[in-house]
């Protein structure tokens, strides 16, 4: 497990906004990943962590970008891959996905720690964690890391879902990681939930939801 704070100046090097959408599933190659969200492996094309060659970008549907780190693939997704329904529980049929995404220039956060389309942790932007008895025994010393090491208010995106997520995958999340790695730049079919503005409480209920961890309260904030 970490001890420390995570470093995250490289991703407002990386990405303009200073925002981030990147999901994690277990034991899923970038081809079956890609297939079981209805793309096409074959029209994939490399890239690196920037984003999909010119291209790309205008062809319709949702852009990602998928690579291997160990037992995991990696997206990276367009802003609403990591929080959309229809996404990320049919990649969890029968394995784990985490996804931790931070709408930049709205400083909208979300996490989710997902298993067999059962949502076991969350975060979810203006609503908050689970509350505190409802925290999993797998992360009850995370968590209590995560209030160690950051001050009150501190939000997913500022750095706990980092540390979230490498407790959940094993993968330390740097900058080499990351900028390192070779990616397959493609295009998928938008699903239903994409556009919907609240889909975790519609199709896949969340309910009793709480605040940040220890008990404070999700809030607005401005960066």
């Amino acid at each position: 497990m970490t001890t420390f704070m995570a470093d995250l100046s490289w991703i407002c090097d990386s990405y303009e906004d200073g925002g981030f959408d990147f999901t994690y599933v277990r034991g899923l190659t970038p081809a079956q990943l890609i297939t079981r969200l209805g793309g096409r492996p074959e029209t994939f094309v490399r890239g690196d962590h920037y984003g999909p060659p010119s291209g790309i970008r205008s062809e319709p549907g949702m852009r990602i970008g998928v690579t291997t780190i160990g037992d995991w693939t990696f997206v990276i997704g367009d802003g609403r891959f990591g929080h959309t329904a229809d996404i990320l529980m049919p990649l969890s049929d029968g394995t784990r996905v985490i996804s931790q995404t931070l709408l930049g220039i709205k400083a909208i956060d979300y996490f989710f720690w997902i298993e067999n389309r059962e949502i076991r942790f969350y975060f979810i932007a203006q609503e908050g964690y689970p509350e505190q008895k409802e925290w999993p025994d797998e992360l009850a010393e995370t968590l209590t890391l995560i209030d160690s090491l950051y001050p009150p208010m501190t939000y997913p995106g500022e750095g706990p879902s980092f540390v979230l997520s490498e407790q959940l995958t094993g993968i330390r999340l740097t900058k080499e990681v990351v900028t390192g790695a070779s990616y397959l730049w493609g295009v998928i079919p938008k699903p239903h939930s994409y556009d919907c503005p609240d889909p975790w409480n519609g199709d896949y209920p969340v309910s009793r939801m709480g605040g940040p961890i220890g008990g404070r309260k999700d809030q607005n904030r401005q960066r």
